[in-house]
């Protein structure tokens, strides 16, 4: 989770793409609209790995956009082939939103 938060502050597009998981990763991804974010921590609440191959992770990423505060609370779901962890999907808790 820390190394996807990190690739989102640096724009790394293709780290996050390789590191998510090909049932669910988009063709492609577009960073763009994330240059005037101002990324300012991520605090993972929760780690929970369920079995072997299947983990969820809780956190909270907060950033500002035009001065404005934000925070996205999600549970993500994670799971590993050949012993590396892919994010799956994630829920977003509606209480996410500005500061």
């Amino acid at each position: 989770m820390r190394s996807r938060y990190s690739a989102f502050v640096l724009g790394l597009a293709d780290y996050l793409l390789a590191t998510w998981h090909a049932s669910t990763r988009p063709a492609e991804l577009d960073l763009s609209d994330e240059a005037g974010t101002k990324w300012l921590g991520l605090d993972v609440k929760r780690h929970q790995q369920q079995d072997a191959q299947h983990a969820i992770v809780e956190f909270v990423a907060r950033y500002r956009v035009a001065g404005r505060g934000h925070r996205l609370h999600e549970t993500s779901r994670f799971v590993r082939e050949d012993g590396r962890w892919f994010y799956l999907d994630g829920d977003i808790d509606p209480g996410s939103s500005a500061a």
